[in-house]
């Protein structure tokens, strides 16, 4: 994958702080669960290949997969070829596809863009490049119980920017799970790799389903040398790029590769848990705020009949949203809002986690009118307050409450 980033430097890529969930996308997925229950040999390539192409190779090559570059910022090479009726086309004749999110990188490293290297915030970010997948996925055809790749290139890990990745991946594994798909990483073996696997036993991070070990030994398997423990990801849960940039024919076709090997499974996910979630609005059950909060339908992108607003001012005076949460567990947290120029930039968010109230700033003024990820938190079970919307804030313009949505992962 290392042509894939060679021309990076000439891209300049603005980051939002905050990743929008995607709307409603297609309920029924045109393809099985890719790659799926698959071991053999695969490439990927910067360039989803012709249909021509795939055709020769698919009747003259020894590989029976290939990755896609289905989303992200640092994609470097143009997609014409990668529609949902060549991703059909594809699967039909045979073939098994390795979606791949090419996005944020390590904030250590030389490329962009970068992760935040707070923790918290990486983790965010993991949670808005998964929806950004997920969404690039169906509109594939791609569904649920597929795995999808975060490719995270080398880079030079300390400790600090280890938590940040592992926080990130963590963000991407959970929001991941929440939509029905499985998490694997891309990385070099002496970086994210390593990191990942000395994180295997840690609870402090969400660990993956599947790992793909960029190791160039030039063997054909799934073994990771030094950099992963046999044990780690043993169940069917690797992919091996064995060689890369490398130049084969077939059938009259000339592509530059990577070489990968694969021994993977879409059985060997995380455990079923309970499905949940709940949607509160602002004019409905578990909403309360105080007269200091006026009602306003001015912009077209609330959610539901209106919402409401308030001056910021330098004392508590927060608007929640309260309901019952079935479990003690980890939720995903995302926001409605509509925004407009004379709106917070900087509205303080309040969630209330068994570790007590953290708080998440959240510029009004961007992204509004679809739901806006907060992170992954852990919350009590039972009933009370859960999210709120405080006034006390340093930023500008009105602090808008209209709808929140939590989801248990």
């Amino acid at each position: 994958m290392r042509r894939t980033v060679a021309r990076l430097a000439a891209l300049v890529v603005a980051v939002a702080a905050w990743s929008v969930v995607p709307g409603p996308a297609p309920a029924v997925a045109a393809v099985a669960p890719q790659p799926g229950t698959f071991v053999g040999r695969g490439f990927d390539t910067c360039t989803a290949p012709s249909q021509s192409a795939m055709n020769a190779w698919r009747a003259n090559s020894p590989y029976r997969a290939v990755g896609i570059y289905i989303s992200g910022a640092s994609r470097s090479c143009a997609q014409p070829n990668l529609t949902a009726t060549w991703v059909a086309n594809q699967v039909a004749n045979g073939w098994r596809l390795i979606p791949i999110e090419l996005g944020y990188q390590a904030p250590c490293g030389t490329r962009t863009p970068k992760m935040s290297a707070n923790p918290a915030t990486a983790r965010t970010q993991g949670g808005s490049a998964a929806d950004s997948a997920v969404s690039a996925a169906q509109a594939l055809g791609i569904g649920a119980g597929s795995t999808i790749y975060n490719d995270m290139e080398h880079y030079p890990s300390n400790a600090s920017c280890k938590a940040a990745v592992l926080s990130f991946l963590s963000g991407w594994t959970q929001r991941l799970h929440a939509r029905g798909y499985l998490a694997g990483m891309y990385s070099s073996g002496s970086s994210g790799i390593r990191d990942v696997c000395d994180a295997y036993h840690d609870p402090a991070y969400t660990r993956l389903d599947q790992i793909w070990i960029a190791w160039w030994n030039g063997v054909a398997d799934t073994d990771a040398g030094s950099y992963c423990p046999d044990d780690y990801y043993a169940n069917h849960q690797r992919l091996h790029q064995y060689a890369g940039e490398v130049t084969e024919t077939w059938g009259g076709v000339t592509i530059r590769i990577d070489r990968n090997y694969l021994d993977v499974s879409n059985a060997t996910g995380p455990p079923p848990g309970e499905e949940w979630s709940v949607t509160l609005d602002n004019s409905g059950p578990g909403f309360t705020a105080s007269a200091n909060w006026g009602t306003s339908a001015f912009s077209a992108q609330r959610f539901g009949a209106d919402y409401r607003f308030a001056n910021p001012v330098s004392s508590s005076d927060v608007a929640w949203y309260s309901t019952t949460t079935p479990a003690t567990d980890t939720y995903a947290v995302d926001v409605w809002y509509p925004a407009d120029a004379g709106y917070n930039t900087a509205a303080p968010y309040i969630v209330a986690t068994t570790t007590g109230n953290q708080s998440v700033t959240v510029n009004q003024r961007a992204g509004g009118g679809q739901w806006v990820s907060l992170g992954v938190f852990t919350l009590p079970a039972g009933a009370g307050n859960k999210v709120g919307v405080s006034r006390w804030t340093s930023g500008t313009g009105y602090v808008i409450a209209d709808a929140i949505r939590l989801t248990r992962v």
